[in-house]
């Protein structure tokens, strides 16, 4: 089951939306202030128009062309590349991201997500948690966590189950949590 999918334009608006959300918690947290989270710089507005239009591959140029110290570029261009399913591309650009803005959320919560996608749900785990570390009201990551706490437990239910049959009570929990995991997916 893909983690990240956009089938309609409505939920890519709605997508767009907590993109653009996130743009504003990352100025607040960098200490521009929220005249500044209110009015992005003109190359984030064009990016954005760019995505709400649904030109992918336009907003990476226009990310790829900007100052390499803009946080809110480089987190659009991280996210722009896991659309495009470019995840080693992405890793390294949120990994940077959160290298050189280390007191950040959103970089991890990405992190996560790629990791997770890639079936490394421990290090999604790892990654959630330095996410709430930086900021524990962090509400995606914090929802993130609970999906991969899920996915965890089914995990370790299935590997239970290989030793020996599950009780009818675990296996009750468990084939519930497959169904959650079935129709649930992580936000970004």
């Amino acid at each position: 089951m893909p983690l990240l999918t956009v089938s309609t334009r409505s939920r890519r608006r709605s997508w767009l939306l907590d993109v653009f959300a996130s743009l504003a918690a990352l100025l607040l947290a960098l200490g521009l202030g929220t005249a500044t989270a209110q009015t992005p710089n003109p190359a984030v507005r064009e990016v954005q128009s760019l995505l709400l239009r649904g030109d992918l591959a336009a907003a990476l140029a226009r990310t790829e062309a900007a100052d390499v110290r803009d946080a809110e570029l480089r987190f659009l261009r991280g996210v722009i590349l896991m659309d495009l399913g470019r995840d080693a591309d992405a890793m390294r650009s949120f990994a940077s991201l959160a290298e050189d803005f280390p007191q950040l959320p959103d970089p991890w919560n990405n992190i996560a997500l790629l990791h997770d996608r890639a079936g490394r749900t421990d290090l999604a785990r790892l990654a959630l948690e330095t996410a709430l570390r930086n900021d524990p009201a962090h509400r995606t990551a914090r929802i993130n966590l609970g999906h991969i706490h899920l996915k965890l437990a089914a995990q370790a239910w299935e590997q239970a189950a290989l030793s020996a049959p599950l009780d009818s009570a675990v296996q009750q929990r468990l084939d519930a949590v497959r169904a959650l995991l079935r129709t649930t997916s992580p936000d970004r």
